[in-house]
């Protein structure tokens, strides 16, 4: 007696309804919110407009980006502020979170308020934390002048109204929040770590430092290629924290930043839609090239 395959069942009406609530919804969340401004920022940055009535548009080929390239002063130095801000972080706070986290899951005393107290600055949006540190940052009666008259030094300086000091102090500022993201990214990445391998590395004689850099970093690729990809994205859109302690303006000297201009240029008095949606586009391709470039030669190094 052959037996026959049995035909696949279809999809009921209630498993139907459960894939267009849990993938549909999101797709079309992901297109409406995300997809479609990218795109009509695209179009828009080719254009002039005031942002009020559509008939105004009017097409103007790449004269923003001209503009923007020969004769716009705030430009070049927000790049230089986002370049700043990408090495600042990945050299200073990104490294500090992986080394805090590797020492506290070596189980020593009090680990969980140490936890606690360097990740509380996450759960503090960035513009309460650029609050908390503008009143630490006050001229008049800020924590460090305080600390610098107590100590009898005499000095009284204006972090945020000095141009060769603002950004630097946002920079501390945004590092304090970010050491504590990267320190819990890599902490989860360390607790599914296999022990075994610390294990035999020390049976073969290797020191700390040793099983770290040769066993435990290459086998956390993946939450490695995480935590630049995150580093990167959050250097290059960094906006409300600045926006805070800068006073709510894009082109304070020494603190401008591209994420501000766009601001400034589309909600701003002015209301140059085209030209904001231009530097957008910009800030667009330099995320995804410096994201990209990265993840190419991740993965080219993986299949070598």
């Amino acid at each position: 007696m052959s037996s026959h395959p049995s035909s696949p069942s279809r999809l009921g009406r209630g498993d139907r309804l459960f894939l267009v609530v849990v993938i549909g919804l999101p797709l079309l969340a992901l297109l409406v919110l995300v997809w479609l401004p990218a795109l009509a920022s695209i179009v828009l940055s080719f254009t002039t407009w005031d942002g009020i009535d559509l008939s105004d548009v009017h097409w103007t080929g790449a004269e923003n980006y001209t503009e923007i390239l020969t004769n716009y002063p705030p430009f070049w130095p927000a790049v230089g502020h986002n370049v700043l801000w990408l090495v600042f972080t990945a050299l200073l706070p990104t490294p500090f979170g992986v080394f805090l986290a590797y020492h506290l899951d070596q189980k020593i005393r009090f680990t969980r308020f140490y936890q606690t107290a360097i990740f509380l600055p996450m759960v503090l949006s960035l513009a309460v934390v650029g609050f908390v540190w503008e009143i630490i940052y006050d001229p008049d009666t800020g924590l460090l002048n305080s600390l610098l008259a107590a100590a009898g030094t005499g000095h009284h300086i204006d972090w945020l109204g000095d141009p060769d000091l603002n950004l630097w102090a946002v920079l501390v500022a945004s590092a304090w929040r970010h050491t504590g993201y990267i320190m819990i990214l890599y902490l989860a990445g360390l607790k599914s770590f296999d022990p075994s391998l610390k294990e035999a590395a020390s049976l073969d004689g290797a020191g700390g430092r040793q099983t770290f850099f040769r066993i435990v970093l290459p086998a956390l690729k993946p939450v490695n290629v995480i935590i630049i990809v995150v580093t990167v994205m959050e250097s290059l859109r960094a906006f409300d924290i600045v926006y805070v302690l800068g006073g709510g303006t894009g082109s304070k000297p020494g603190m401008e930043l591209l994420s501000l201009l766009i601001t400034d240029n589309i909600i701003g008095e002015s209301g140059h839609i085209g030209y904001g949606s231009a530097l957008a586009v910009v800030l667009l391709v330099v995320s995804l090239a410096a994201i990209g470039a990265f993840l190419v030669q991740t993965f080219r190094k993986e299949d070598a």
